[in-house]
């Protein structure tokens, strides 16, 4: 080489094309990069928001059962100690003293009765008299009164003295007169039937009785839970 001859290096095709490349596409690559990162940071970020959202349960139950009571009075016709139930339809026959067949005016005949509240009843009872809703034949000239004595007797000089008066004397057999209510109480335990109230029906014959009648009267007693 020449003293004084300049040197020349021509350049890099590929580094002037790249120091030349239009500044908009680099702008692009690098923005792309950017949108790539953001979105994996908000993939990130959606997953720990998930996370912190979620929320502790927990549930407690409850139940209750209801069981009904039971509720039963039955009445005894014959000793005041064997029980049964008499049903609408199927009346228990109260036993006079005197046969009611051979009435004459004046005449009184006495039944006595029993009742009591069955085993298992969970409930004490109101019990009322309700008027006959039935009658066969003619009853006519017959007043009746029921008393609660202390036993199975009943009977002219037998009725207990203290008893209460259910039934004022002289009420015709068909209607109610009088505090006509009482209480059955029920078992103690409940396994074992109530306590036996005894009851005694007094029937009378009126003056004007008529010869040969006769006639059915049949009393409910009516029990309500208390």
């Amino acid at each position: 080489m020449n003293a004084g001859t300049e040197l020349r290096v021509r350049p890099d095709e590929s580094q002037i094309a790249a120091d030349h490349a239009p500044e908009g596409a680099a702008n692009k690559r690098r923005r792309s990069r950017k949108i790539r990162a953001i979105l994996a940071g908000g993939l990130v970020l959606g997953v720990g928001a998930a996370v912190t959202m979620a929320a502790w349960n927990d549930s407690e139950f409850v139940t209750g059962t209801f069981t009904a009571g039971t509720f039963n009075m039955q009445g005894s016709t014959t000793d005041g100690t064997t029980f049964t139930d008499h049903p609408v339809g199927s009346p228990g026959t109260l036993t006079f003293t005197v046969a009611p067949l051979l009435l004459s005016p004046g005449d009184t005949v006495y039944a006595p009765f029993a009742l009591r509240l069955a085993a298992n009843t969970t409930n004490n009872a109101n019990v009322v008299i309700t008027a006959p809703s039935t009658t066969t034949g003619v009853v006519t000239d017959l007043t009746y009164e029921v008393v609660r004595t202390t036993a199975f007797t009943c009977g002219a000089g037998t009725v207990d003295s203290t008893g209460t008066s259910l039934i004022t004397a002289g009420t015709a057999v068909t209607t109610v007169a009088g505090p006509n209510t009482f209480v059955l109480n029920k078992g103690a335990p409940v396994t074992s039937a109530g306590a036996t109230q005894f009851l005694c029906f007094k029937v009378t014959a009126g003056a004007g009785l008529t010869q040969g009648q006769t006639g059915t009267v049949t009393w409910q007693f009516t029990a309500s839970s208390i």
